[in-house]
């Protein structure tokens, strides 16, 4: 009677852990599918009210803004020197 090698032992508990985890994975599949039609046969999406369109910013610039900005990248220049 021989014993089985620590390399077949390893072997074979590896095909063994691997098919657990597919037999595991295969049945997360099919059962999250079923809950998926379930929920929906329960719960059916419903169509979200359309969001009424807001009319679009002027594209120009606002001069104030722009002379605020400017002065804020100067003031964060100086103070980096």
């Amino acid at each position: 009677m021989s014993e089985p090698s620590l390399v077949a032992q390893g072997l074979e508990l590896m095909v063994f852990g691997m098919g657990v985890v597919f037999v595991f994975l295969t049945m997360l599949v099919f059962v999250t599918g079923f809950m998926s039609k379930l929920v929906n046969k329960i719960a059916p999406v419903q169509e979200a009210a359309p969001v009424p369109v807001r009319a679009a910013a002027p594209q120009g610039a606002d001069p104030q803004l722009l002379k605020v900005l400017s002065a804020a990248v100067k003031e964060h220049r100086a103070r980096q020197k």
